[in-house]
């Protein structure tokens, strides 16, 4: 197996004049981009940084975070991107836990760094304008330098992304070259990528799926369009000014774009090719980006930072809901909510938790110095994903949530999921999301938070509950209209939030 900088040089041989990096004014072919990437490479050697030291990052989808990436690759340094809002104690956490040798970040992160007590202690490289640190970004790759050979082999540690923390401190997971490039290569097959394809570069680079859509390119000689910050007018702009080809997403980020005021105004036929990951789909969003697009292939694709595919749905709208079979790399099944062992089945249709095996050519192999963490989802060579789901009759994985995210109401299981995509394909209704409230009688009841799209009532929601055909005890107890719905960066729900009162309340109504 090629380490990644093998596989770039080999990119670079078979198009070395195709355009690899956009970001504004920047438009740098394979070679000049490894001409960049070399000048780096040299840079980090005069930093004394050496194999097996962590560089941790702190930037948007910008040209130098992608360059530092690949730098890393060839230098033998472990890339440790993290959120570039990170506060000044999470940035200690992370420098400590990593050990790291250096901090690179840009203008938006700068006030953290200089808060933290940490940062101080290592070499720290201020990108674009941002001011401070040792020595500038654009110092170190000023320089030209012999052409880079790679110096670590595909079994070397190539990244650590950290877990989101949404319960306890993150984790760090490690991920080898040897994954990394396997993942890129079931990317690009999974998605039926062609060679020369154009991406929107917009998911972050200290998420997975920014990470892989970075990878894949440099396989088919394709062109990363780096968006810094999600901005769906911006996005827009970049979709048809490039001609970008394929979009790989979170579902928050197509809601924001398809129901833009420029989206009818925009030229989007380039875009063949659509694929979405990070949470799940409503019924009603697959529709209307179907319509919207009338794409080629849209891809559902399940997956995680620790075993980067587990499904892959290539017909998503054809079956709403289901996250389709396993991956290229990977082995699913579905066990019985709180089974000790992973060698039980859960019977068809029955909601278990999912596990996939350990073994996969994708996987990591534990987290970063937490044993504990490690030993809970790493059990006879199968990991324990935490989400719920259930295999139907056809063979089909469908993800109900997480196993922290179950309502238990009244003695029932109750998946939040469910009810969002219900809600979702009323009219009325813009984004919804659905959590347990603690009840004296029930234990938990049923809540939806909406953000309307229309003047629509609880009694109107209600009855459009009743008349879908969903249960009756799964049917909102509740029913909250909100300002927005609390998301993450990244676009992930944040529930807890919605159960702590984290948000900003439009005239509660109860339902009917």
């Amino acid at each position: 197996m090629f380490d990644l900088g093998t596989s770039f040089v080999a990119s670079v041989a078979r198009d070395p004049n195709a355009v690899a990096i956009v970001d504004e004014g920047i438009r740098l072919t394979y070679a000049e981009w490894l001409a960049k990437i070399s000048s780096l490479v040299a840079a980090f050697d005069r930093l004394e940084l050496r194999p097996g030291d962590h560089l941790v990052t702190m930037l948007q989808n910008r040209w130098e975070a992608a360059t530092l990436h690949w730098a890393c690759q060839f230098a033998g340094l472990i890339v440790t991107p993290v959120n570039w809002r990170a506060k000044p104690d999470e940035i200690d956490y992370v420098l400590e836990n990593s050990e790291a040798k250096a901090l690179a970040f840009e203008d938006v992160a700068a006030e953290a760094v200089a808060q933290s007590t940490l940062a101080s202690k290592i070499r720290c490289i201020p990108v674009g304008s941002a001011a401070g640190g040792d020595v500038s970004f654009a110092a170190l790759i000023a320089d030209p330098a012999p052409t880079a050979r790679p110096r670590v082999d595909a079994d070397a540690w190539s990244l650590m992304l950290y877990t989101s923390g949404t319960t306890a401190r993150p984790k760090g997971v490690p991920r080898r070259h040897r994954a990394e490039r396997m993942s890129a290569l079931a990317h690009v097959g999974q998605n039926l990528y062609a060679r020369g394809e154009r991406t929107l570069g917009v998911m972050p680079l200290y998420h997975t799926m920014g990470v892989r859509s970075l990878l894949a390119m440099s396989m088919i000689g394709g062109t990363f369009v780096c968006l810094p910050r999600f901005d769906p007018a911006r996005a827009l702009e970049i979709i048809e000014q490039e001609r970008i080809t394929n979009l790989y997403l979170v579902p928050t980020l197509y809601h924001d774009v398809v129901h833009h005021p420029r989206f009818e105004k925009t030229d989007t036929s380039s875009v063949r090719k659509l694929g979405f990951a990070g949470a799940s789909m409503t019924d009603g969003l697959l529709t209307k980006l179907t319509d919207a697009f009338q794409p080629d292939l849209f891809v559902n694709h399940y997956g995680s930072s620790e075993i980067y595919t587990f499904t892959i749905d290539q017909n998503a709208a054809a079956k709403p809901g289901s996250a389709g079979r396993s991956g290229l790399n990977q082995y699913i099944r579905v066990v019985p909510l709180g089974a000790a062992t992973p060698h039980q089945d859960a019977a068809s249709g029955e909601e278990g938790e999912i596990v996939a095996l350990a073994s996969s050519d994708e996987a990591f192999e534990g987290y970063w110095r937490h044993p504990d963490a490690t030993a809970k989802s790493l059990r006879d060579g199968w990991y324990f994903t935490g989400d719920t789901g259930f295999m139907d009759a056809d063979g089909d994985l469908f993800v109900t949530g997480r196993v922290d995210d179950m309502i238990i109401t009244g003695g029932e299981n109750v998946s939040p999921v469910e009810i969002e995509s219900c809600l979702s394909l009323h009219p009325g209704v813009l984004e919804v999301a659905v959590v347990g409230i603690p009840d004296e009688r029930w234990g938990k009841i049923v809540v939806a938070f909406v953000q309307r799209a229309d003047d629509v009532s609880a009694e109107e929601l209600d009855q459009h509950c009743r008349t879908s055909g969903l249960a009756n005890f799964k049917r909102p107890r509740r029913i909250e209209f909100v300002k927005a719905i609390p998301k993450s960066p990244v676009g992930k729900l944040l529930r807890r939030q919605l159960v702590a009162g984290e948000y900003e309340q439009e005239d509660p109504i109860r339902a009917a």
